[in-house]
């Protein structure tokens, strides 16, 4: 799995297959075994909760930053972090592998962030709902670029 994460072809196909309308690689550094990439997703408003609507008229723009380091041994870490452009919401935080040539396990924890007094617990819920939900896409399409590539 570690291949594919560190791997500009399968950034691009991955955001071509799950990253919505509109997203885009904006750039990838790989070095070191590792990668930084730079995503820009965009969630139509038709799809956002009416309480995300409040705070925020339009199209989200969510740019996402991904760094991966380099396999060591077994294992490998990297970090995400997410902003909406024009908006009072930051994602964070950490994904790590860990196997064998057999299997290989994979976990992401993170946390959303919205500094709105009153409602800004709401929208966090509902962000972390649905990055959980596209962690699972994400996963998927991971699992069915492996199984091809």
């Amino acid at each position: 799995m570690h291949a594919a994460v560190t791997d500009v072809a399968y950034w691009r196909a991955r955001v071509a297959a799950v990253g919505g309308r509109r997203a885009t690689v904006d750039s990838a550094d790989v070095a070191d075994g590792g990668i930084v990439i730079r995503v820009t997703q965009t969630i139509s408003a038709d799809y956002l909760p009416s309480v995300v609507r409040k705070i925020r008229s339009g199209d989200l723009t969510v740019q996402r930053t991904e760094t991966w380091g380099a396999l060591d041994g077994t294992s490998a870490s990297g970090t995400f972090a997410a902003i909406v452009a024009g908006s009072p919401i930051k994602m964070r935080g950490t994904h790590s592998l860990s196997g064998d040539d057999e299997s290989c396990t994979s976990l992401s924890t993170g946390d959303a962030y919205v500094s709105v007094p009153l409602i800004g617990g709401k929208i966090e819920q509902i962000i972390a709902e649905h990055l959980g939900e596209l962690l699972i896409i994400e996963q998927r399409f991971t699992e069915q670029w492996l199984a091809e590539h």
